[in-house]
Order: C-alpha cells, then sequence, then structure tokens
C-alpha cells in the first residue's frame, strides 16, 4: 500500500511540473520579450548559480568524457577561439561579444587574450551583472544594445563573437548583416548557434513540429535556422569579405544538456539557498532541457559554428 500511494504521488507531481510547464511559455513576442525574459533570469540568478558565468554550452572533447562542466564551459571559449582564428589576432584588437550575457566569454577573451572587449546584450539586468563581475573595466565594457541596430561605425571591431544568441533574434539576415558591417577588412568573425536541421532538404513530420514548437515558445525564440540557412545569410551579406566555413559541434557540445541537470544535484546548496521557489523553477526547465538533449541526439537540432573574414 505505501509503495502505490508513493507511485501516485509522483505521478502526480510529474504531471503537475509537466502541466505548469506546457502552460507557462516564454513565446517571442519582439525584443522587449527577450529582454524580459533574461532580465528575470539574471536577477533570479538561478543559471548564474547552477552554471557559472557562461550561460553556455561546453566542450568535451570525447564522449562520455568526465570534466567539471563549468571547465567544459570555458573550453568552448579556447576551442572556439581556436577553430575560428580569433587567437590571430594581436592583443590590444577590438572585439565585439554580441548577446554577451553576464560577460563570461568578454572577460575570457579581454583578460586571457589581451582583447579591448566590447559586449552588447538586449538586458539591462544583464549588463549590470556583466560589470559586478568584471574587474578589468578599461578592457572590458559593456552596453545594452540590439544586435539588430549596432551603435558602431562599420568596420569597428577587428573580431566580433557571438555565442548562442542567434535563436533569440527573428531578423537572421540582418543580423549576419550588422555583424559583418561593423567588422573590418580581414577581421575574424567566429559565431555559434543553436541550429534546426535544413527543413528545405528533410521536412519536420508532425511530432517534430510540435517538438521544435515547444522549444521555440519555452525560451523566448522566435524561429532557429538552419547551419546551411544562416551560412547563406553570411554570404549573401553586403559586406561579407570572404568565403564562410561552418562545422557541426553537436557531438562536443551534447553531453552540456545532461551535464546541466547533474549540476543541480552535484551543487544543492546552490539552488536550495535561492528558496523553494528557485528549486521549483529548476525543476521546471527540465523537460525542457531533456527535449533538446533527444533534439540534438537525433538531428532535429545541430549545434552548428561559423567563421568568415570581414
Amino acid at each position: 500500500m505505501q509503495w502505490i500511494l508513493i507511485l501516485i504521488f509522483s505521478i502526480f507531481c510529474l504531471f503537475t511540473l509537466t502541466n505548469q510547464w506546457v502552460r507557462k511559455s516564454r513565446k517571442y513576442e519582439s525584443v522587449n520579450s527577450v529582454a524580459s525574459s533574461y532580465d528575470s533570469w539574471t536577477n533570479d540568478r538561478l543559471l548564474e548559480n547552477l552554471w557559472g558565468e557562461h550561460i553556455h554550452l561546453g566542450f568535451y572533447e570525447k564522449p562520455r568524457i568526465k570534466k567539471d562542466f563549468r571547465k567544459a564551459k570555458v573550453d568552448f571559449v579556447h576551442e572556439l577561439v581556436r577553430w575560428s582564428g580569433l587567437n590571430q589576432l594581436p592583443k590590444g584588437s577590438r572585439v565585439l561579444d554580441v548577446g554577451c550575457g553576464i560577460g563570461g566569454s568578454s572577460r575570457i577573451l579581454s583578460d586571457y587574450y589581451g582583447f579591448d572587449v566590447i559586449g552588447i546584450s538586449i538586458s539591462q539586468e544583464q549588463v549590470k551583472r556583466a560589470y559586478e563581475l568584471t574587474a578589468n573595466r578599461d578592457f572590458c565594457r559593456f552596453e545594452v544594445m540590439n544586435a539588430l541596430d549596432l551603435k558602431f561605425e562599420k568596420g569597428s571591431f577587428d573580431g566580433v563573437w557571438s555565442v548562442e544568441a542567434g535563436p533569440h533574434i527573428l531578423d537572421k539576415q540582418t543580423f549576419a548583416d550588422e555583424m559583418l558591417r561593423v567588422l573590418r577588412p580581414g577581421g575574424v568573425l567566429a559565431v555559434a548557434d543553436w541550429n534546426q536541421r535544413d527543413s528545405t532538404k528533410h521536412p519536420l513530420n508532425f511530432f517534430e513540429k510540435l517538438i521544435m514548437n515547444q522549444l521555440l515558445i519555452q525560451w523566448t525564440h522566435p524561429e532557429f535556422s538552419s547551419i546551411e540557412g544562416f551560412k547563406n545569410n553570411l554570404l549573401n551579406s553586403p559586406y561579407c569579405g570572404s568565403s564562410v566555413e561552418t562545422s557541426n559541434w553537436t557531438k562536443y557540445t551534447i553531453q552540456s544538456w545532461n551535464e546541466s541537470i547533474y549540476e543541480g544535484f552535484r551543487r544543492p546548496s546552490s539552488i536550495l539557498k535561492l528558496g523553494l521557489r528557485s528549486l521549483l523553477k529548476a525543476f521546471k526547465e527540465i523537460p525542457t532541457i531533456l527535449m533538446m538533449r533527444w533534439s540534438f541526439s537525433r538531428g532535429l537540432m545541430k549545434f552548428g559554428v561559423f567563421k568568415s573574414r570581414g
């Protein structure tokens, strides 16, 4: 009888969480809805306490390799720097971080590589928190700015960096145009994003459309581009000065989805100290994380990296 009651209680809890997850979406409405979502995520400190200063996936050289999740995120930054050729720029080069979050990548680019970095975010609270976490403010600064309307002159930067910002942006062509516009001739572009399968070649079935819809509305995404689609956005830009190279890093990053859940069990105090409400919020994110993991494992989603020259 006791086990039956435990089973019924567990089913009830699972049903309740799933029901709230489905009903409470964060559907994209405008850039303001993106800003509002990130303001909220920054202020509640849940992501920062769980994952550290890098709110992006990590890099794992081999499947199921044991590595600290936060170290994997730092490793990701260094791997993308090397792959893109950004490390070939001399110290003092000006680099723009588009969609900087709370400044994790910006600080590595500035402190480790010696770049003069400006990070931009649509979220005022992210920019505020990025400054709070940054000691070297002379060469690592942050501004509230829309990625579709960069307030910089043409050719202002030696490098442009963007990690996992594209899914929050509706107009992918203008996103590509603006990053390349502010990049000087010969400058380095490095982009990493979540991308969906190319539906023009492999249309989504009914079930995949349902999955994709949930992935969009849960985390304020208007749409995902495909790797091929965003490559064409870059190539079609009037500011593109060279070829565009891409790679699929799904196998290097997919472990991050499981690890992002495990972190809650490895660092329970990071959630518990924020209170019961944050604990419930953390549990509500699990279905989306698992759905992301499944989508990347089945090829419905891919982790694309892009590099080009101005």
